[in-house]
Protein backbone atom coordinates (compact mmCIF):
# COMPACT_ATOMS: atom_id res chain seq x y z
CA UNK A 1 0.00 0.00 0.00
CA UNK A 2 1.26 3.44 -1.11
CA UNK A 3 1.23 6.35 1.54
CA UNK A 4 -1.33 8.10 -0.68
CA UNK A 5 -3.44 5.09 -0.47
CA UNK A 6 -3.59 4.59 3.23
CA UNK A 7 -4.42 8.77 3.51
CA UNK A 8 -7.25 8.29 1.13
CA UNK A 9 -8.38 5.23 2.73
CA UNK A 10 -8.06 6.85 6.55
CA UNK A 11 -10.02 10.19 4.84
CA UNK A 12 -13.22 8.48 3.22
CA UNK A 13 -14.45 6.43 6.35
CA UNK A 14 -17.40 6.93 7.51
CA UNK A 15 -17.47 10.04 9.75
CA UNK A 16 -20.98 8.54 11.79
CA UNK A 17 -19.73 5.24 12.22
CA UNK A 18 -19.09 3.92 15.53
CA UNK A 19 -16.35 4.93 16.85
CA UNK A 20 -12.96 2.32 16.60
CA UNK A 21 -10.04 3.85 19.19
CA UNK A 22 -6.48 2.62 19.15
CA UNK A 23 -3.71 3.67 21.65
CA UNK A 24 -0.15 4.02 19.25
CA UNK A 25 2.77 3.80 21.90
CA UNK A 26 6.22 4.65 20.09
CA UNK A 27 8.96 7.58 21.19
CA UNK A 28 9.16 8.55 18.11
CA UNK A 29 6.64 10.70 16.13
CA UNK A 30 4.49 8.32 14.73
CA UNK A 31 4.21 10.02 11.37
CA UNK A 32 3.28 7.17 8.15
CA UNK A 33 3.39 4.64 10.77
CA UNK A 34 0.17 6.09 12.31
CA UNK A 35 -1.66 6.80 8.74
CA UNK A 36 -0.52 2.96 7.93
CA UNK A 37 -1.98 1.19 10.64
CA UNK A 38 -5.04 3.24 10.46
CA UNK A 39 -5.53 2.62 7.11
CA UNK A 40 -4.91 -1.25 7.31
CA UNK A 41 -7.48 -1.16 10.16
CA UNK A 42 -10.34 1.02 8.66
CA UNK A 43 -9.92 -1.52 5.31
CA UNK A 44 -10.53 -4.48 7.66
CA UNK A 45 -13.84 -2.58 9.58
CA UNK A 46 -15.50 -0.56 6.71
CA UNK A 47 -18.38 -0.02 9.08
CA UNK A 48 -15.93 1.72 11.72
CA UNK A 49 -14.34 4.90 12.38
CA UNK A 50 -10.89 3.90 12.84
CA UNK A 51 -8.60 6.67 14.75
CA UNK A 52 -5.04 6.65 16.11
CA UNK A 53 -4.20 7.91 19.50
CA UNK A 54 -0.76 8.53 20.23
CA UNK A 55 1.10 9.34 23.36
CA UNK A 56 3.98 11.76 24.45
CA UNK A 57 7.62 11.80 22.64
CA UNK A 58 9.67 9.45 24.64
CA UNK A 59 7.30 8.29 27.00
CA UNK A 60 6.23 4.77 25.88
CA UNK A 61 5.62 3.72 29.53
CA UNK A 62 3.29 6.74 30.25
CA UNK A 63 1.56 6.08 26.98
CA UNK A 64 1.33 2.39 27.84
CA UNK A 65 0.09 3.00 31.66
CA UNK A 66 -2.49 5.38 30.10
CA UNK A 67 -3.64 2.74 27.91
CA UNK A 68 -3.83 0.98 30.70
CA UNK A 69 -6.58 2.72 32.70
CA UNK A 70 -8.74 3.96 30.04
CA UNK A 71 -11.81 2.76 27.98
CA UNK A 72 -9.81 2.41 24.97
CA UNK A 73 -9.30 -1.58 24.42
CA UNK A 74 -6.85 -1.77 21.48
CA UNK A 75 -3.12 -1.34 21.67
CA UNK A 76 -0.04 -1.19 19.92
CA UNK A 77 3.77 -0.67 21.14
CA UNK A 78 6.64 -0.01 18.68
CA UNK A 79 9.10 -0.16 21.18
CA UNK A 80 12.83 0.33 19.68
CA UNK A 81 15.91 1.33 21.45
CA UNK A 82 16.24 4.62 21.89
CA UNK A 83 12.98 4.28 24.20
CA UNK A 84 15.32 1.88 26.38
CA UNK A 85 18.04 5.04 26.51
CA UNK A 86 18.03 7.88 24.04
CA UNK A 87 22.22 7.34 23.79
CA UNK A 88 20.92 4.12 21.57
CA UNK A 89 19.71 6.39 19.19
CA UNK A 90 20.77 8.88 16.86
CA UNK A 91 19.08 12.08 18.36
CA UNK A 92 20.80 12.32 21.23
CA UNK A 93 24.98 12.56 22.25
CA UNK A 94 25.57 11.35 24.81
CA UNK A 95 28.48 9.57 24.49
CA UNK A 96 28.91 5.85 23.03
CA UNK A 97 32.34 3.50 24.00
CA UNK A 98 32.95 0.76 26.02
CA UNK A 99 33.21 2.83 29.62
CA UNK A 100 29.20 3.28 29.25
CA UNK A 101 28.06 -0.02 28.53
CA UNK A 102 26.83 -0.88 31.97
CA UNK A 103 25.31 2.16 32.04
CA UNK A 104 23.15 1.41 28.66
CA UNK A 105 22.73 -1.91 30.09
CA UNK A 106 21.00 -0.94 33.62
CA UNK A 107 19.35 2.00 31.99
CA UNK A 108 17.60 -0.76 29.43
CA UNK A 109 16.73 -3.13 32.04
CA UNK A 110 15.15 0.10 34.76
CA UNK A 111 13.30 1.13 31.63
CA UNK A 112 12.30 -2.67 30.52
CA UNK A 113 11.08 -2.87 34.24
CA UNK A 114 8.62 0.06 34.03
CA UNK A 115 7.14 -1.16 30.75
CA UNK A 116 6.33 -4.67 32.00
CA UNK A 117 4.64 -2.98 35.37
CA UNK A 118 2.44 -0.53 32.67
CA UNK A 119 2.10 -3.69 30.89
CA UNK A 120 0.98 -5.96 33.47
CA UNK A 121 -1.67 -3.62 34.46
CA UNK A 122 -4.00 -3.85 31.57
CA UNK A 123 -6.93 -5.25 31.55
CA UNK A 124 -6.73 -9.22 30.05
CA UNK A 125 -10.11 -8.20 27.53
CA UNK A 126 -8.05 -5.53 26.09
CA UNK A 127 -5.57 -6.45 23.38
CA UNK A 128 -1.98 -5.47 22.92
CA UNK A 129 0.28 -5.81 19.83
CA UNK A 130 4.24 -5.19 20.82
CA UNK A 131 7.33 -4.84 18.49
CA UNK A 132 10.83 -5.62 20.48
CA UNK A 133 13.13 -2.82 18.24
CA UNK A 134 13.40 -3.55 15.21
CA UNK A 135 16.28 -1.05 14.47
CA UNK A 136 19.52 -1.78 14.88
CA UNK A 137 21.46 -1.05 17.57
CA UNK A 138 23.95 2.12 16.64
CA UNK A 139 27.67 1.51 16.12
CA UNK A 140 28.35 2.06 19.84
CA UNK A 141 30.79 -0.69 20.87
CA UNK A 142 34.15 -1.81 20.27
CA UNK A 143 33.76 -4.33 17.55
CA UNK A 144 33.27 -3.88 14.25
CA UNK A 145 30.22 -4.20 12.82
CA UNK A 146 30.66 -7.99 11.27
CA UNK A 147 31.11 -8.89 15.35
CA UNK A 148 28.47 -9.17 17.66
CA UNK A 149 29.58 -7.49 21.14
CA UNK A 150 28.94 -8.73 24.36
CA UNK A 151 27.40 -5.67 25.12
CA UNK A 152 25.06 -6.17 22.58
CA UNK A 153 24.19 -9.29 23.14
CA UNK A 154 23.47 -8.24 26.97
CA UNK A 155 20.68 -5.82 25.23
CA UNK A 156 19.68 -8.31 23.24
CA UNK A 157 19.18 -10.67 25.70
CA UNK A 158 17.50 -8.46 27.83
CA UNK A 159 14.92 -7.43 25.31
CA UNK A 160 14.34 -11.17 24.88
CA UNK A 161 13.55 -12.00 28.49
CA UNK A 162 11.29 -9.07 28.67
CA UNK A 163 9.23 -10.10 25.82
CA UNK A 164 9.10 -13.78 26.87
CA UNK A 165 7.46 -12.64 30.26
CA UNK A 166 4.84 -10.42 28.79
CA UNK A 167 3.79 -12.41 26.40
CA UNK A 168 2.31 -14.47 28.99
CA UNK A 169 -0.46 -11.80 29.56
CA UNK A 170 -3.62 -12.76 28.26
CA UNK A 171 -3.56 -9.46 26.47
CA UNK A 172 -0.55 -9.22 24.69
CA UNK A 173 0.32 -10.29 21.69
CA UNK A 174 4.22 -10.46 20.13
CA UNK A 175 5.19 -9.68 16.55
CA UNK A 176 7.26 -12.32 15.26
CA UNK A 177 10.34 -11.29 13.86
CA UNK A 178 11.06 -13.57 11.47
CA UNK A 179 8.03 -12.55 9.43
CA UNK A 180 8.71 -8.83 9.34
CA UNK A 181 11.74 -9.45 8.69
CA UNK A 182 10.46 -11.34 5.57
CA UNK A 183 7.97 -8.03 4.40
CA UNK A 184 10.66 -5.36 5.47
CA UNK A 185 14.53 -6.78 5.43
CA UNK A 186 16.25 -4.95 7.99
CA UNK A 187 19.05 -3.55 5.44
CA UNK A 188 15.68 -0.92 4.50
CA UNK A 189 14.24 -0.39 7.67
CA UNK A 190 15.93 2.73 9.21
CA UNK A 191 15.56 6.57 7.87
CA UNK A 192 18.06 8.63 8.89
CA UNK A 193 17.96 11.70 7.43
CA UNK A 194 13.98 11.31 8.28
CA UNK A 195 14.81 10.60 12.20
CA UNK A 196 17.18 13.22 12.54
CA UNK A 197 15.29 15.87 10.86
CA UNK A 198 11.35 14.99 11.66
CA UNK A 199 11.75 12.69 14.44
CA UNK A 200 10.47 9.60 12.39
CA UNK A 201 13.02 6.74 12.10
CA UNK A 202 11.37 4.50 9.70
CA UNK A 203 11.38 4.19 5.64
CA UNK A 204 8.39 4.21 4.08
CA UNK A 205 8.11 0.80 3.41
CA UNK A 206 8.93 -0.42 6.92
CA UNK A 207 6.17 2.02 8.11
CA UNK A 208 3.69 0.07 5.95
CA UNK A 209 4.89 -3.32 6.83
CA UNK A 210 4.99 -2.47 10.38
CA UNK A 211 1.59 -1.18 10.21
CA UNK A 212 0.01 -3.79 8.03
CA UNK A 213 1.21 -6.23 11.12
CA UNK A 214 -0.44 -4.36 14.04
CA UNK A 215 -3.81 -4.35 11.84
CA UNK A 216 -3.51 -8.30 11.31
CA UNK A 217 -3.26 -8.85 14.98
CA UNK A 218 -5.28 -6.75 16.34
CA UNK A 219 -7.81 -7.73 13.92
CA UNK A 220 -7.27 -11.50 14.41
CA UNK A 221 -8.98 -13.38 11.81
CA UNK A 222 -10.93 -16.83 12.86
CA UNK A 223 -8.65 -19.62 12.39
CA UNK A 224 -10.16 -22.75 10.41
CA UNK A 225 -11.42 -25.67 12.30
CA UNK A 226 -10.62 -28.68 9.72
CA UNK A 227 -8.37 -29.78 7.06
CA UNK A 228 -9.48 -32.05 4.35
CA UNK A 229 -6.87 -33.65 2.68
CA UNK A 230 -5.86 -36.38 -0.36
CA UNK A 231 -3.56 -39.17 0.16
CA UNK A 232 -1.81 -39.61 -2.80
CA UNK A 233 1.15 -37.33 -3.95
CA UNK A 234 0.00 -35.34 -0.89
CA UNK A 235 0.10 -37.32 2.20
CA UNK A 236 2.85 -39.31 1.11
CA UNK A 237 4.92 -39.77 -2.24
CA UNK A 238 3.53 -42.31 -4.94
CA UNK A 239 0.63 -43.47 -6.06
CA UNK A 240 -0.06 -46.94 -3.18
CA UNK A 241 -2.99 -48.56 -5.32
CA UNK A 242 -0.17 -48.93 -7.53
CA UNK A 243 3.00 -49.24 -6.02
CA UNK A 244 1.77 -50.70 -2.37
CA UNK A 245 1.38 -49.87 1.02
CA UNK A 246 5.41 -50.38 1.87
CA UNK A 247 6.70 -48.07 -1.30
CA UNK A 248 4.95 -44.99 -0.74
CA UNK A 249 7.06 -42.68 1.28
CA UNK A 250 7.41 -39.23 2.84
CA UNK A 251 11.04 -38.81 4.07
CA UNK A 252 14.26 -37.51 2.93
CA UNK A 253 15.91 -40.55 1.61
CA UNK A 254 13.13 -40.64 -0.70
CA UNK A 255 13.14 -37.39 -1.35
CA UNK A 256 9.66 -36.67 -0.32
CA UNK A 257 10.33 -34.90 3.24
CA UNK A 258 7.75 -32.32 2.06
CA UNK A 259 5.07 -35.01 2.19
CA UNK A 260 7.03 -35.80 5.51
CA UNK A 261 6.73 -32.38 7.06
CA UNK A 262 3.30 -31.80 6.22
CA UNK A 263 2.33 -34.82 7.78
CA UNK A 264 3.92 -33.38 11.19
CA UNK A 265 2.17 -30.57 10.44
CA UNK A 266 -1.05 -32.16 10.45
CA UNK A 267 -0.42 -33.91 13.37
CA UNK A 268 0.22 -30.76 15.55
CA UNK A 269 -2.89 -29.05 14.46
CA UNK A 270 -4.78 -32.08 14.84
CA UNK A 271 -2.67 -32.01 18.75
CA UNK A 272 -4.05 -28.03 18.55
CA UNK A 273 -7.92 -28.87 17.86
CA UNK A 274 -8.13 -28.98 14.41
CA UNK A 275 -10.04 -31.59 12.64
CA UNK A 276 -8.13 -33.72 9.82
CA UNK A 277 -9.96 -35.74 7.52
CA UNK A 278 -9.30 -38.17 4.27
CA UNK A 279 -10.66 -37.89 1.20
CA UNK A 280 -9.06 -39.87 -1.29
CA UNK A 281 -9.67 -42.06 -4.76
CA UNK A 282 -8.12 -45.30 -3.52
CA UNK A 283 -9.24 -49.26 -2.70
CA UNK A 284 -10.10 -48.69 1.10
CA UNK A 285 -8.09 -51.87 2.36
CA UNK A 286 -5.02 -50.52 0.11
CA UNK A 287 -4.70 -46.98 2.09
CA UNK A 288 -6.03 -49.06 5.56
CA UNK A 289 -2.47 -51.00 4.94
CA UNK A 290 -0.61 -48.00 4.92
CA UNK A 291 -2.03 -45.78 7.39
CA UNK A 292 -1.36 -48.66 9.76
CA UNK A 293 2.00 -48.57 8.83
CA UNK A 294 4.18 -47.72 12.07
CA UNK A 295 6.51 -44.92 10.68
CA UNK A 296 3.33 -42.73 9.59
CA UNK A 297 3.53 -39.47 11.05
CA UNK A 298 0.35 -38.36 11.24
CA UNK A 299 -1.31 -40.63 13.85
CA UNK A 300 -4.52 -42.86 12.38
CA UNK A 301 -6.28 -42.33 15.55
CA UNK A 302 -6.29 -38.48 14.99
CA UNK A 303 -7.88 -38.56 10.99
CA UNK A 304 -11.73 -38.85 11.45
CA UNK A 305 -13.99 -39.07 9.08
CA UNK A 306 -12.21 -41.02 6.11
CA UNK A 307 -13.85 -40.86 2.67
CA UNK A 308 -11.90 -43.12 0.70
CA UNK A 309 -13.55 -45.00 -2.69
CA UNK A 310 -14.17 -44.38 -6.21
CA UNK A 311 -16.80 -41.46 -5.97
CA UNK A 312 -16.46 -37.87 -6.96
CA UNK A 313 -14.21 -35.81 -4.13
CA UNK A 314 -17.27 -33.00 -3.83
CA UNK A 315 -19.28 -35.93 -2.47
CA UNK A 316 -16.66 -36.86 0.05
CA UNK A 317 -16.47 -33.23 1.05
CA UNK A 318 -20.05 -33.16 1.17
CA UNK A 319 -20.30 -36.27 3.82
CA UNK A 320 -17.18 -35.00 5.65
CA UNK A 321 -18.51 -31.82 6.43
CA UNK A 322 -22.12 -33.12 7.49
CA UNK A 323 -20.20 -35.10 9.98
CA UNK A 324 -18.18 -32.53 11.53
CA UNK A 325 -21.76 -30.06 11.24
CA UNK A 326 -19.28 -27.01 10.07
CA UNK A 327 -19.46 -24.98 7.25
CA UNK A 328 -17.51 -24.55 4.22
CA UNK A 329 -15.85 -21.30 4.65
CA UNK A 330 -14.39 -22.84 7.99
CA UNK A 331 -12.16 -25.84 5.81
CA UNK A 332 -9.53 -26.22 4.01
CA UNK A 333 -9.25 -28.88 0.82
CA UNK A 334 -5.67 -30.04 -0.49
CA UNK A 335 -4.99 -32.40 -3.28
CA UNK A 336 -2.09 -32.38 -5.23
CA UNK A 337 -4.41 -32.26 -8.92
CA UNK A 338 -5.65 -28.89 -10.07
CA UNK A 339 -9.11 -31.01 -11.57
CA UNK A 340 -9.81 -32.08 -8.47
CA UNK A 341 -9.80 -29.37 -6.44
CA UNK A 342 -11.79 -26.96 -9.10
CA UNK A 343 -13.84 -30.29 -9.03
CA UNK A 344 -14.49 -29.61 -5.32
CA UNK A 345 -14.38 -25.94 -5.38
CA UNK A 346 -17.61 -25.85 -7.91
CA UNK A 347 -19.46 -27.51 -5.43
CA UNK A 348 -18.32 -26.03 -2.30
CA UNK A 349 -17.66 -22.22 -2.98
CA UNK A 350 -16.69 -20.97 0.43
CA UNK A 351 -14.10 -23.81 0.34
CA UNK A 352 -10.04 -22.69 0.75
CA UNK A 353 -8.96 -25.43 -2.03
CA UNK A 354 -4.85 -25.49 -1.97
CA UNK A 355 -2.56 -27.15 -4.51
CA UNK A 356 0.00 -29.40 -2.78
CA UNK A 357 3.40 -28.10 -4.28
CA UNK A 358 4.62 -31.53 -4.98
CA UNK A 359 8.62 -31.51 -6.01
CA UNK A 360 8.17 -27.41 -5.75
CA UNK A 361 11.06 -26.59 -3.36
CA UNK A 362 10.12 -22.89 -2.77
CA UNK A 363 6.26 -23.60 -2.93
CA UNK A 364 6.62 -26.57 -0.20
CA UNK A 365 8.08 -23.51 2.17
CA UNK A 366 5.53 -20.81 1.54
CA UNK A 367 2.96 -23.72 1.65
CA UNK A 368 3.63 -24.82 5.13
CA UNK A 369 3.94 -21.15 6.13
CA UNK A 370 0.55 -20.70 4.26
CA UNK A 371 -1.20 -23.27 6.68
CA UNK A 372 0.64 -21.99 9.73
CA UNK A 373 -1.36 -18.46 9.01
CA UNK A 374 -5.03 -20.30 8.35
CA UNK A 375 -4.87 -22.56 11.14
CA UNK A 376 -3.07 -20.51 13.89
CA UNK A 377 -4.60 -19.57 16.75
CA UNK A 378 -3.45 -16.85 19.93
CA UNK A 379 -4.56 -19.42 23.07
CA UNK A 380 -4.96 -22.55 23.38
CA UNK A 381 -8.14 -23.92 25.52
CA UNK A 382 -8.96 -26.66 27.09
CA UNK A 383 -11.85 -27.39 24.97
CA UNK A 384 -9.85 -27.30 21.87
CA UNK A 385 -8.50 -30.71 22.73
CA UNK A 386 -11.70 -32.25 22.95
CA UNK A 387 -12.72 -31.39 19.54
CA UNK A 388 -12.04 -34.85 17.94
CA UNK A 389 -13.48 -36.96 20.81
CA UNK A 390 -16.71 -34.77 20.43
CA UNK A 391 -17.32 -34.95 17.04
CA UNK A 392 -16.70 -38.72 17.58
CA UNK A 393 -19.16 -38.87 20.32
CA UNK A 394 -21.39 -37.01 18.47
CA UNK A 395 -21.66 -39.74 15.05
CA UNK A 396 -22.16 -42.44 18.18
CA UNK A 397 -24.93 -40.80 19.76
CA UNK A 398 -26.57 -39.81 15.86
CA UNK A 399 -25.82 -43.96 15.41
CA UNK A 400 -27.56 -44.67 18.86
CA UNK A 401 -30.82 -42.51 17.78
CA UNK A 402 -31.18 -43.96 14.62
CA UNK A 403 -31.69 -47.61 16.22
CA UNK A 404 -33.79 -46.60 18.93
CA UNK A 405 -35.51 -44.22 20.77
CA UNK A 406 -33.77 -40.91 21.07
CA UNK A 407 -35.64 -40.10 24.47
CA UNK A 408 -34.41 -43.33 25.79
CA UNK A 409 -30.89 -42.66 24.59
CA UNK A 410 -30.63 -39.34 26.61
CA UNK A 411 -32.11 -40.74 29.64
CA UNK A 412 -29.27 -43.16 29.15
CA UNK A 413 -26.24 -40.19 28.35
CA UNK A 414 -25.95 -39.83 32.38
CA UNK A 415 -25.34 -35.65 31.08
CA UNK A 416 -24.53 -33.17 33.75
CA UNK A 417 -24.75 -30.07 32.46
CA UNK A 418 -22.85 -27.49 34.43
CA UNK A 419 -24.75 -23.68 34.25
CA UNK A 420 -22.61 -21.11 35.34
CA UNK A 421 -24.25 -17.32 35.42
CA UNK A 422 -22.15 -14.14 36.03
CA UNK A 423 -22.57 -10.42 36.05
CA UNK A 424 -19.19 -9.80 34.47
CA UNK A 425 -17.56 -13.13 32.64
CA UNK A 426 -14.42 -11.64 30.56
CA UNK A 427 -14.19 -15.38 30.30
CA UNK A 428 -12.30 -15.41 26.86
CA UNK A 429 -13.45 -18.91 25.95
CA UNK A 430 -17.21 -17.00 26.04
CA UNK A 431 -16.33 -14.16 23.78
CA UNK A 432 -14.41 -16.93 21.05
CA UNK A 433 -17.38 -19.39 21.15
CA UNK A 434 -19.89 -16.70 20.71
CA UNK A 435 -17.66 -15.01 17.67
CA UNK A 436 -16.97 -18.59 16.18
CA UNK A 437 -20.34 -20.16 16.11
CA UNK A 438 -22.33 -19.45 13.21
CA UNK A 439 -25.35 -22.11 13.34
CA UNK A 440 -26.83 -21.76 16.26
CA UNK A 441 -26.61 -18.50 17.02
CA UNK A 442 -29.43 -16.16 17.69
CA UNK A 443 -28.28 -13.03 15.46
CA UNK A 444 -24.66 -13.34 14.14
CA UNK A 445 -23.24 -10.76 16.08
CA UNK A 446 -19.14 -10.41 16.83
CA UNK A 447 -17.91 -8.76 19.52
CA UNK A 448 -13.83 -7.63 20.69
CA UNK A 449 -13.62 -8.65 24.44
CA UNK A 450 -13.88 -5.11 25.26
CA UNK A 451 -17.23 -4.49 23.69
CA UNK A 452 -18.80 -7.96 25.61
CA UNK A 453 -17.67 -6.51 29.16
CA UNK A 454 -18.92 -3.15 27.91
CA UNK A 455 -22.72 -4.52 27.03
CA UNK A 456 -22.40 -6.12 30.79
CA UNK A 457 -21.89 -3.04 32.46
CA UNK A 458 -25.44 -2.10 32.48
CA UNK A 459 -28.36 -3.23 35.67
CA UNK A 460 -29.03 -6.41 35.40
CA UNK A 461 -26.96 -8.02 32.89
CA UNK A 462 -25.63 -10.82 32.89
CA UNK A 463 -24.07 -14.18 31.44
CA UNK A 464 -24.87 -17.29 31.10
CA UNK A 465 -22.37 -19.99 30.28
CA UNK A 466 -22.82 -24.22 30.02
CA UNK A 467 -20.65 -26.88 30.26
CA UNK A 468 -21.18 -30.60 29.04
CA UNK A 469 -20.47 -33.84 29.72
CA UNK A 470 -21.93 -37.39 29.47
CA UNK A 471 -20.91 -41.17 29.77
CA UNK A 472 -19.57 -40.99 26.22
CA UNK A 473 -17.00 -37.91 27.10
CA UNK A 474 -16.85 -34.22 28.29
CA UNK A 475 -17.33 -31.47 25.73
CA UNK A 476 -16.57 -28.39 27.78
CA UNK A 477 -17.79 -25.34 27.64
CA UNK A 478 -20.13 -25.56 24.26
CA UNK A 479 -22.73 -22.66 25.00
CA UNK A 480 -23.54 -19.07 26.32
CA UNK A 481 -26.54 -16.75 26.56
CA UNK A 482 -26.08 -12.96 27.67
CA UNK A 483 -28.65 -11.32 27.71
CA UNK A 484 -30.39 -8.50 30.71
CA UNK A 485 -33.00 -8.79 33.45
CA UNK A 486 -36.51 -6.03 32.49
CA UNK A 487 -39.12 -5.50 35.05
CA UNK A 488 -40.51 -9.26 34.52
CA UNK A 489 -38.82 -10.52 31.35
CA UNK A 490 -35.66 -10.74 30.52
CA UNK A 491 -34.02 -9.36 26.52
CA UNK A 492 -31.40 -12.36 25.13
CA UNK A 493 -29.08 -10.59 22.79
CA UNK A 494 -26.54 -13.49 22.22
CA UNK A 495 -27.36 -16.91 22.54
CA UNK A 496 -24.94 -19.56 21.14
CA UNK A 497 -24.04 -23.24 21.27
CA UNK A 498 -21.68 -25.43 19.65
CA UNK A 499 -22.34 -27.44 17.03
CA UNK A 500 -20.71 -30.27 18.47
CA UNK A 501 -23.30 -30.64 21.21
CA UNK A 502 -26.54 -30.57 18.90
CA UNK A 503 -29.52 -33.09 19.49
CA UNK A 504 -28.62 -33.43 23.34
CA UNK A 505 -31.87 -30.93 24.30
CA UNK A 506 -29.29 -28.64 25.83
CA UNK A 507 -31.18 -25.57 24.36
CA UNK A 508 -34.44 -26.73 25.78
CA UNK A 509 -32.34 -26.60 29.14
CA UNK A 510 -31.25 -23.58 28.77
CA UNK A 511 -34.08 -21.99 28.53
CA UNK A 512 -35.47 -23.71 31.67
CA UNK A 513 -32.38 -22.49 33.93
CA UNK A 514 -33.01 -19.17 32.77
CA UNK A 515 -37.06 -18.88 33.55
CA UNK A 516 -35.79 -20.64 37.03
CA UNK A 517 -32.87 -18.82 37.94
CA UNK A 518 -34.88 -15.33 37.25
CA UNK A 519 -38.54 -16.63 38.07
CA UNK A 520 -39.84 -14.19 34.78
CA UNK A 521 -42.56 -14.97 32.80
CA UNK A 522 -40.93 -13.95 29.34
CA UNK A 523 -37.75 -14.15 27.33
CA UNK A 524 -37.30 -11.46 24.72
CA UNK A 525 -34.83 -12.39 21.72
CA UNK A 526 -32.82 -9.95 19.63
CA UNK A 527 -33.31 -12.65 16.45
CA UNK A 528 -31.67 -11.63 13.36
CA UNK A 529 -31.59 -14.28 9.97
CA UNK A 530 -28.42 -14.94 8.94
CA UNK A 531 -27.05 -17.12 5.86
CA UNK A 532 -25.90 -19.50 8.19
CA UNK A 533 -28.17 -20.21 11.46
CA UNK A 534 -30.84 -22.02 10.32
CA UNK A 535 -30.52 -24.30 13.26
CA UNK A 536 -31.77 -21.97 15.95
CA UNK A 537 -34.63 -20.52 13.55
CA UNK A 538 -36.15 -23.96 13.06
CA UNK A 539 -35.44 -24.16 16.64
CA UNK A 540 -37.31 -20.81 17.90
CA UNK A 541 -40.06 -21.55 15.05
CA UNK A 542 -40.95 -25.20 17.01
CA UNK A 543 -41.00 -22.92 19.99
CA UNK A 544 -43.54 -19.78 18.72
CA UNK A 545 -45.54 -21.51 16.48
CA UNK A 546 -44.46 -19.34 13.76
CA UNK A 547 -40.81 -18.09 12.35
CA UNK A 548 -38.63 -15.82 14.33
CA UNK A 549 -38.47 -11.86 14.20
CA UNK A 550 -36.97 -9.34 15.62
CA UNK A 551 -37.38 -8.82 19.16
CA UNK A 552 -39.76 -12.42 19.56
CA UNK A 553 -40.87 -13.42 22.63
CA UNK A 554 -41.51 -16.86 24.22
CA UNK A 555 -43.61 -16.97 27.59
CA UNK A 556 -42.84 -19.63 30.45
CA UNK A 557 -46.46 -21.10 29.59
CA UNK A 558 -45.60 -21.29 25.85
CA UNK A 559 -42.23 -23.04 26.73
CA UNK A 560 -43.54 -25.73 29.46
CA UNK A 561 -46.13 -26.99 26.88
CA UNK A 562 -43.44 -27.74 23.84
CA UNK A 563 -40.55 -28.63 26.13
CA UNK A 564 -39.85 -32.50 26.07
CA UNK A 565 -38.93 -34.20 29.14
CA UNK A 566 -35.29 -33.43 30.19
CA UNK A 567 -32.86 -36.10 31.45
CA UNK A 568 -29.44 -34.02 32.15
CA UNK A 569 -28.28 -33.21 35.98
CA UNK A 570 -27.80 -29.36 36.16
CA UNK A 571 -25.35 -28.12 38.48
CA UNK A 572 -25.33 -24.42 39.01
CA UNK A 573 -22.77 -22.22 39.77
CA UNK A 574 -22.92 -18.67 40.45
CA UNK A 575 -19.71 -16.07 40.50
Amino acid sequence: MKLAEALAIVTKAPVEAKAMPVVLACGFTPLHLQNYLAAYLQQAHPDRKVSIETGLFGDVAGTIARFAKGQTALGALALEWQDLDPRLGYRQTGGWGQRLVPSYLGSVQERLKQLEGAIGEIPSASRLVISTPTLSLPPAFHTSGWQASEAEIALELAVAEFASRVVAHPAVSLVNRDRLQSASPSASRYDFRSDLNTGFPYTQGHAEALGSTFAKLLQLPQPKKGLITDLDDTLWLGLVGEIGHQEVAWDLASHAQIHGLYQQMLRAFAEQGVLVAIASKNSPEVVEKALARTDLILDRERVFPLEVHWDVKSGSVNRILKTWNISADSVVFIDDSPMELAEVQAQHPGLECILFPKGDYAAGFAFLKRLRDLFGKPRLSEEDSFRLQSIRQGQQFAELSRTGSANDLLASAEAVLTVEFSGHSADRRTVELVNKTNQFNLNGRRFTEAEWLESLAGPGSFVMAVLYEDKFGPLGKIAAVRGQRIANGLIIDAWVLSCRAFSRQIEHQMLAQLFSEFAVDELRFDYAATSKNQPITEFLTGLLGQAPSAECRLSQAEFAAKCPELHHRVVVKHE
